[in-house]
């Protein structure tokens, strides 16, 4: 699909990366890593050919489709949200215009035999042909349960897409490019804004993806259930593994053993040959000898370890003093926001130490409450901070609040107090910000920076009780693993609003759920909660299905039908019996492909017809599941 030869790009002089290869295939699910600033996104750009590459070649097949998650996006102004996930068809809705035209013209002629009308009837045909052929009759559908998938509800569609948040227009764009089937997608950090539930739907979604996917990001949970490959930028060079993230780590780490063991033996053999040199260099009888010694030593190729970029933060969070047991008391605490009530009737009590993660799909009020405990939104109901209780809070969009005009050493400087204005500098090299970096202005540092920054301007201030709200988000793995270490050794009360699986393993004890305008306490970890969630959820469902038997009881309806329409009944019956079937059938059989791809992927992908088998599988499975939908309708309407 892709091949990239000796690819490099610089920057005033300065290379990103250089001179790296790669070649990229169909089923490749790549997570591209690296610390922030390594050029992940800057490859994506080049792939994506919004940028030019300074130097090296990149061969694509004949008629390649690219899509590209970028981290800005602009929308059109006055679009719905399904008018502008509809985006995504652009040949479908033509067709539709066009057909529209056709069957207005149609409708008003009466020259039949005439050639114009002809051509119309001509045009119909090829124009409707090729709408079913692009999925026009189940692309609306299709929108439809990607919207959902993605965390929106019905009666969201109709809204204009200005009245969202930058996080939740970024869905609409992840929306339009699932929606696309590109043969090559680009994804850029797309969990930034999703929550735990919408990031397990992608999940899903991506390993059935048939095309290709190079996918940056910091989740590593994330990468490992979706990627078979990983590709490492470090220090402007790539290590490529068909591995996914965490075996990539150990395999990289079993391969540099052998590297630093063989270049140790390499030395040893160097060392007693250069003695041997030196000693026939003494005499005379041996000087042939010396000079062949010499030559041979000239031709061994020296053997390199990798070189690793172990630059990493140094936090640590102190707290101020000890605060009261109960550090936070709320009774009937309740927000709404216009007509839209968030939150109802809360009650909370958060004692000292408590290590807790408020969790739950975006729009239920996490931040909302975080923003209540700091003070800084107003709210219904009583709230009480405890004895002592100093608080620091790390915003979700904490690195927006940065001067974009003002240095790195400006803000922290104007944020200190005279008590350590004067470890500024110390505290800024501790988060990776050493000599000329320094003056760098707050709009020129990247995501990643800038989240570092807002961290290192938090500690300027005393707190017993940390109230974060997505502090990972842009971070790079290595950064969120300091972090993480630095939070587990935090001896105060912490809060956080994350959706990152990982970094909420063994960091919290307690998991608040926001639901439906209420908390719930689950008396565990993350893995706890999403294992309570799931079977809430299957019961919330048993649940609907119980009441549907009940409202369509058909063994007491079915009394009630004349003898023919009872035999039509049993007819549609035993029809979607054998659907069902054969649905099941052809989803193991999709399943045992995944198996066979997963255990040998080289010798599978070698195989053209494989590829075209497992598509024409799923699509049989998409017509058996609507024809299954069409026989539902019609048993209704017979009960």
């Amino acid at each position: 699909m892709l091949n990239v030869h000796n690819l490099s790009v610089s920057f005033a002089g300065t290379d990103l990366f250089s001179e790296i290869t790669f070649k990229l295939n169909k089923g490749d699910r790549i997570g591209l890593i690296g610390k922030n600033g390594a050029g992940k996104s800057t490859l994506l750009k080049v792939i994506s050919k919004d940028i030019e590459s300074t130097s090296g070649v990149m061969a694509f097949d004949k008629d390649i489709q690219i899509g590209f998650l970028r981290q800005d996006i602009d929308f059109v102004e006055g679009r719905t949200i399904l008018e502008e996930t509809y985006q995504a068809f652009e040949e479908i809705k033509l067709l539709e215009t066009k057909l529209e035209n056709i069957n207005h013209e149609l409708a008003e002629r009466t020259d039949y035999e005439s050639e114009y009308y002809h051509d119309l009837m001509v045009n119909l045909n090829e124009f409707s042909h090729r709408y079913e052929l692009l999925g026009g009759y189940n692309y609306q559908g299709n929108t439809e349960k990607i919207l959902q998938g993605l965390g929106f509800q019905r009666e969201d569609f109709d809204k204009l897409t200005n009245t969202f948040s930058g996080g939740w227009r970024m869905r609409i764009e992840l929306a339009k490019l699932l929606l696309q089937n590109n043969d090559i997608l680009l994804l850029d950090e797309p969990t930034n804004h999703l929550d735990i539930e919408s990031i397990i739907w992608l999940e899903n979604f991506l390993k059935s993806y048939v095309g290709a996917i190079v996918l940056v990001s910091h989740d590593k949970m994330f990468l490992d259930n979706v990627t078979n490959r990983t590709i490492e930028i470090s220090l402007g060079k790539i290590y490529d593994y068909k591995k996914p993230y965490s075996e990539f780590l150990l395999l990289r780490g079993e391969i540099k053993e052998k590297q630093l063991q063989a270049q140790k033996n390499q030395e040893k053999e160097i060392k007693a040959t250069q003695i041997l040199i030196d000693k026939f260099r003494a005499k005379a009888n041996k000087a042939t000898m010396a000079q062949s010694l010499i030559k041979k030593l000239d031709k061994v190729e020296r053997i390199e370890v990798d070189d690793d970029d172990n630059a990493v933060m140094n936090i640590r969070f102190q707290i101020s003093k000890e605060p009261g047991k109960v550090v936070v008391e709320a009774e009937n605490l309740s927000k709404s926001y216009g007509k839209k009530h968030v939150l109802e009737n809360v009650d909370l009590l958060i004692e000292r130490n408590s290590k807790i993660a408020f969790v739950g799909q975006n729009g239920q009020g996490k931040s909302t409450l975080a923003k209540i405990l700091v003070g800084e939104i107003p709210h219904g109901g009583h709230l009480k901070l405890g004895h002592n209780v100093q608080i620091g809070y790390f915003a979700q969009n904490q690195s927006e609040y940065l001067e974009p005009e003002q240095t790195v050493l400006e803000i922290m400087e104007n944020a200190a107090t005279d008590s350590n204005r004067a470890r500024v500098r110390d505290m800024l090299g501790s988060f990776l910000f050493g000599g000329d970096s320094v003056d760098k202005k707050a709009k020129m540092l990247s995501g990643g920076e800038r989240n570092r920054l807002a961290l290192c301007k938090l500690l300027l201030s005393p707190f017993n009780v940390l109230i974060m709200d997505e502090p990972t988000n842009h971070l790079d793995i290595a950064s969120k693993n300091v972090l993480k270490q630095a939070l587990k050794k935090f001896d105060g009360t912490l809060i956080l609003v994350s959706h990152d699986r990982d970094f909420l393993q063994g960091l919290a004890s307690t998991v608040y759920g926001f639901k439906d305008k209420v908390i719930k306490e689950y008396l565990g970890d993350i893995d706890f909660f999403l294992e309570q969630h799931q079977i809430e959820n299957l019961r919330e469902a048993e649940k609907r299905t119980i009441v549907t038997k009940e409202q369509t009881p058909f063994k007491k309806e079915v009394s009630h039908l004349s003898k023919e329409d009872d035999k039509e009944f049993k007819k549609l019956k035993n029809q979607l019996s054998k659907l069902e079937t054969q649905i099941d059938e052809l989803e193991k059989k999709i399943l045992e492909m995944d198996a066979t791809l997963e255990k040998d992927y080289e010798t599978t992908a070698a195989n053209p017809l494989f590829f075209e088998n497992y598509k024409a599988t799923k699509h049989k499975v998409e017509k058996l599941m609507e024809e299954w939908a069409e026989l539902e309708i019609k048993i209704e309407s017979c009960s």
